[in-house]
């Protein structure tokens, strides 16, 4: 992928401000594919997840630390993708040997996300069209088309290779991804601080979600309450098994289909 891919990102908020162009896997990252090629990474994730809330809130439900982990790992090429699509109307390759991602020292979170292949898919009127590694497609519908057919294939695979070690079915963990791609797209706009950025994160959510792709669980869920927009949640984070904490805005434990 060409430097140009993430020209628009380096004006986001620090929070997001994690998306790297680069070659290697340093020390300290993990690529994805390796991740997903036996249980031991996603053990020991789960084992400083568990210690981590049990720092934070005193205890550790089980089923909190997996919906963490699930939701952590899935945000990994949701949020690639959704923040090349955003500011660049681009879609990089989103394979797991395609990408990786650093876990933080603190709060157990992926807290840098790295692109690692060079090839990546663009509108005709994209600057760097013609440039080694471009692919162009017809439209933004097209364009969308993509994203979803590439994050949907990396959250197969890590369906196929988590789910065995987890203790949720096929259908929650595709409802996470679900979840996973619509929060990242929508998040991508409300990083800009304003009303029209945030109504624009919507409106990607709306033209790559338009309507239910399974084994995705549901078309976007967006939707205007009181000026504020909001979306019911595919899947339950467990959080509010933690002590003091209840069910979030829009859970599917409280939220009417």
């Amino acid at each position: 992928m060409t430097q140009p891919s993430t020209r628009q990102t380096d004006g986001l908020a620090p929070s997001l401000r994690r998306l790297h162009l680069r070659r290697d896997v340093p020390a300290g990252w993990i690529r994805c594919s390796t991740a997903l090629a036996g249980p031991g990474f996603f053990d020991e994730w789960r084992t400083r997840l568990t210690g981590w809330l049990r720092r934070e809130y005193g205890e550790a439900p089980p089923r909190t630390a997996d919906a963490y982990l699930i939701a952590w790992y899935l945000h990994v090429p949701a949020q690639v993708g959704a923040l090349l699509l955003h500011h660049e109307r681009r879609v990089p390759a989103l394979r797991p040997v395609d990408l990786a991602f650093r876990v933080g020292a603190g709060q157990p979170y992926p807290d840098a996300l790295a692109v690692l292949g060079d090839g990546f898919r663009c509108l005709p009127t994209d600057p760097a069209s013609a440039a080694p590694g471009a692919t162009v497609v017809r439209d933004e519908r097209a364009l969308a088309a993509v994203l979803r057919a590439r994050y949907t294939a990396h959250a197969a695979q890590f369906v196929q290779a988590y789910g065995p070690h987890s203790r949720f079915g096929r259908r929650t963990l595709w409802a996470a991804a679900t979840d996973a791609l619509e929060n990242a797209l929508w998040g991508a706009g409300r990083a800009g601080g304003t009303a029209e950025a945030e109504g624009a994160g919507v409106a990607d959510a709306a033209l790559v979600l338009d309507t239910r792709y399974p084994p995705l669980t549901s078309a976007s869920t967006l939707r205007l309450v009181d000026r504020d927009w909001t979306r019911r949640r595919e899947s339950c984070c467990f959080s509010y098994l933690l002590p003091a904490e209840s069910e979030c805005d829009g859970c599917p434990r409280t939220c009417s289909r």
